[in-house]
């Protein structure tokens, strides 16, 4: 199994037809990326030291090989510190989201926007089957939008 989470990368501009749009499927978005993941029975200190070791803010979770949860920053502040829970002894299993909605690598981008705004979500897996294939947050989507509509806008100047 590949492990997941997408650290956030700003992706060079490309010009032309190969640049991803908006309707492109939300796995083009990702597909370059490191996928990070981590284990439901690793403690909270553990995936905290990982999230910070790699810049990323949340890592989809897996039990054996199958995407179960997401673990979130959010997930650390309100369900470990918060409540006075000690991260060296608690198990990620018992703070993550549980059971989170996953895509196909084929859904499209604005689907994707439609589900995030929808169920307040700001991180989706991205699966094939069973197969973790990486992670988008809406943040990734918010950039290409942007660097999207700068091209557009350099095009319609030049």
């Amino acid at each position: 199994m590949v492990e997941c989470v997408v650290k956030l990368q700003v992706m060079p501009e490309r010009s032309g037809p190969e640049e991803p749009s908006m309707s492109s499927s939300i796995y083009d978005l990702v597909k370059d990326r490191r996928v990070y993941s981590i284990e439901a029975d690793r403690t909270v200190l553990e995936g905290a030291r990982f999230m910070m070791e790699h810049n990323i803010g949340a890592l989809p979770v897996l039990r054996s090989g199958e995407l179960v949860g997401i673990f979130s920053e959010r997930d650390i502040m309100n369900r470990v510190v918060a409540v006075g829970r000690m991260p060296g002894t608690t198990k990620i299993s018992e703070v993550m989201t549980a059971n989170p909605k996953a895509v196909h690598v084929e859904e499209s981008m604005e689907n994707c926007v439609y589900l995030m705004r929808e169920f307040g979500f700001r991180h989706l897996p991205i699966v094939d089957g069973k197969e973790l294939k990486g992670l988008v947050s809406s943040r990734d989507i918010l950039l290409r939008y942007i660097s999207q509509k700068e091209a557009e806008q350099r095009r319609m100047a030049g």
